[in-house]
């Protein structure tokens, strides 16, 4: 994988929720992707489907607000939680089957916020120690590093507190990892800087990339060439459209400012992995992999 992301530009897929929400499904459900790992396995698969089709080059698995404790409150006990989680890097695997090409999968570690679905992600600072943020994600981390994924997409992180606890635990698995913050207005959501925030990962040879999701596109530029100059390592950027989230009304607001003619700034920038996260669809996926494949751009399969 380093030596792929050394040479080229690698895609991303984009948002699996808004992916899923196009093909009917309902995510008003505390787990929001993560119940249809048991209720409708079909239609993560065909979302993935979709990415790869358009011409992702990595797809992101269905895990991000995953917990054994949201799983146990549906009455899922752990060992069929377990299951659950090896099933979001199975069903990954089997949409990359899709096309003739080598497809990577990243299993997706998203933060404590995500888990108590309040929007918490976006600010961070949740009152808990690192020690306490270790307990909650080790078991998350080996259900996922034990299905075999290419990679640890660490994401969505809001503060320096939990990135330090993501990298301990995942320093234990072996599996190589990706550190993606989520930003507003140059600092972490939890207001740390950008240069402390990316410099927990500088002298990590576990971390593949460093970088920054699920934040405007406006706020990309920055943050890239910060994290490419605190870390030396390649940079991965996947913002959102730009419309906003609001937890309370439990919709999207504003335009969308996303679009395929920020690439060159964001590889100029440092960025080796490229995508979309919330609101971005296949459609502007399929943009970014045309705009690649002029440039010769390096995929997985070229490694």
């Amino acid at each position: 994988m380093a030596a792929a992301l050394a040479e080229g530009t690698v895609l991303l897929d984009g948002g699996l929720s808004n992916q899923l929400e196009a093909q009917g499904c309902d995510l008003s459900d505390a787990l929001w992707s993560a119940r249809l790992l048991a209720d409708g396995p079909g239609q993560i698969e065909a979302a993935h489907t979709a990415y790869v089709r358009a011409g992702a080059q990595v797809l992101i698995t269905a895990s991000y607000q995953a917990s054994f404790e949201g799983f146990g409150q549906r009455g899922t006990g752990r060992a069929e939680a377990a299951g659950l989680f090896a099933r979001s890097v199975e069903l990954a695997r089997r949409a990359a089957g899709a096309v003739d090409r080598d497809v990577w999968v990243a299993a997706s570690v998203g933060p404590y916020g995500a888990v108590t679905a309040d929007g918490a992600e976006y600010r961070g600072r949740y009152g808990l120690s690192v020690r306490e943020l270790k307990g909650f994600h080790r078991p998350r981390i080996e259900a996922l590093a034990a299905a075999g994924p290419d990679v640890l997409a660490l994401e969505t992180v809001p503060d320096t507190d939990e990135a330090r606890a993501l990298l301990r635990v995942a320093g234990e698995c072996g599996v190589p990892v990706w550190l993606s913050y989520t930003v507003a207005g140059g600092r972490t959501r939890a207001g740390q800087s950008l240069e402390e925030a990316f410099g927990l990962a500088a002298g990590d040879e576990q971390v593949v990339a460093v970088g920054v999701n699920c934040c405007d596109p406006a706020d990309v530029d920055d943050a890239a060439r910060t994290a490419a100059a605190v870390t030396g390592k390649p940079v991965v950027v996947y913002p959102n459209s730009g419309e906003r989230w609001g937890a309370g009304r439990r919709g999207w607001t504003g335009d969308v400012t996303f679009g395929p003619g920020r690439l060159r700034e964001w590889q100029d920038a440092g960025a080796r992995l490229v995508g979309g996260c919330c609101r971005v669809g296949p459609a502007a996926i399929a943009e970014l992999a045309v705009l690649l494949a002029a440039e010769g751009t390096t995929g997985p399969g070229e490694e």
